[in-house]
């Protein structure tokens, strides 16, 4: 089991849908998150990409002196960047943070937002684009441990003696993660792709969905890891976790929440689709698990005004554990979390669940440095739990 933390390159809060409880979202405040998911012994960080992020790979190559294990989740855009040259800005980064890329291939969902960065292509044609664009990208970075190049003739993109001189680390190329629920985008993940990430649905659709793209990896003689993106709010008691989700979107209002319901029916995304059928726009401010708790303590009150993953987990620790080994039981191993303020929640997480769950997070941070006692120190001295010293002879 892999877990990954988030950068909020589009800003964070501990409120959604308004301005108050924002905080400032610099270079200071990743490198703080960062080094907190670092430190802590999170697997990775996914960095979003859009226009409403700073860009990812700009982000991840700023953190590479600040972390030490971390590795990075950043976007291939096909149609904003020629395949070639992401490859080569790919063995790049691999190399400089010592293998710590992870690459995650995004389609777009957005029309509009497409458009302004110069991409008109429809749905369908996307796939098709993004399929040649990961062909060629792979290729040119397979090629590179040997020092050969690459011609491609494709019906989006062509490419004639495609050339890397700097491999990357990784072989034969950074691992590469995409998530997708129509048809196209589970052809795109069966045939090319090493992990498939779904968004934070129902232990029964996820595994209806994955049963798919089993099926169809199968017929092309290739099997895939998995993974999920999701939410979580955890706190020592049910109860507190509740109130917490609460807060979270206790200054949203109908019309805040029917606008970004609009901006979202007009996306031609399937997995946003999926998650708008998640909550059907319900709120109820004074019962919020009606009508969003659809499935034990799966909440799908992020999704009411923030786009892409929208379902938290909520519960208390042993609880969100729980929850998060049913998915693993389907066959998932990667976990792309995230939580409000982003900072504090990296911390509240590692504290309360990773203890729960099958990690390797002590070894991973067993290499020698100073330490101290874990924990506030007692009257001076004691520590609470630790074990005693023998007395010196």
């Amino acid at each position: 089991m892999k877990i990954l933390w988030f950068i909020p390159t589009h800003g964070d809060s501990r409120y959604l849908g308004t301005s108050k409880g924002a905080r400032v979202a610099d270079f200071d405040y990743y490198r703080q998150v960062a080094i907190a998911a670092d430190s802590l012994g999170y697997e990775g960080v996914l960095l979003p990409t859009g226009r409403s992020c700073e860009d990812s790979w700009i982000v991840a190559a700023s953190l590479i002196e600040a972390t030490r294990r971390l590795k990075f989740l950043v976007a291939l855009r096909p149609g904003l960047v020629q395949p070639v040259q992401s490859a080569r800005m790919a063995a790049t980064l691999d190399r400089l943070s010592g293998g710590r890329l992870l690459v995650n291939l995004v389609t777009g969902g957005d029309p509009e937002e497409l458009a302004g960065d110069g991409l008109f292509l429809p749905h369908e044609e996307r796939y098709a684009l993004s399929t040649e664009f990961l062909t060629v990208w792979r290729d040119v970075l397979r090629a590179s441990h040997d020092g050969e190049s690459v011609d491609f003739d494709g019906e989006q993109l062509r490419v004639k003696g495609g050339k890397l001189l700097y491999p990357p680390i990784n072989r034969p190329y950074p691992p590469v993660f995409f998530g997708g629920s129509s048809g196209p985008a589970i052809d795109l993940a069966a045939e090319q792709v090493d992990t498939y990430l779904t968004w934070g649905e129902p232990p029964a659709a996820v595994a209806q969905k994955l049963d798919e793209v089993r099926q169809r990896a199968a017929e092309k003689g290739r099997t895939l890891e998995y993974g999920i993106r999701l939410h979580v709010i955890v706190r020592e008691t049910e109860e507190a976790a509740w109130a917490a989700a609460g807060d979270l979107v206790k200054h949203l209002d109908e019309d805040v929440i029917a606008a970004a319901q609009a901006k979202f029916a007009s996306m031609d995304s399937v997995g946003q689709r999926r998650m708008a059928e998640l909550h059907r726009g319900c709120f109820d401010r004074d019962d919020i698990r009606a009508g969003l708790e659809i499935a034990p303590n799966l909440w799908a009150g992020v999704g009411l005004v923030r786009g892409g993953a929208g379902t938290a987990l909520v519960g208390n620790p042993q609880q969100v554990a729980d929850r998060i080994q049913e998915y693993a039981a389907l066959g998932l191993n990667y976990f792309v979390l995230s939580g409000y303020p982003h900072l504090e929640e990296a911390y509240r997480f590692a504290e309360l669940v990773f203890p729960l769950l099958p990690l390797d997070v002590r070894e991973k941070l067993a290499a020698p440095k100073l330490t101290g006692p874990f924990g506030e120190i007692v009257a001076n001295n004691y520590v609470p739990g630790a074990p005693k010293l023998a007395a010196a002879s």
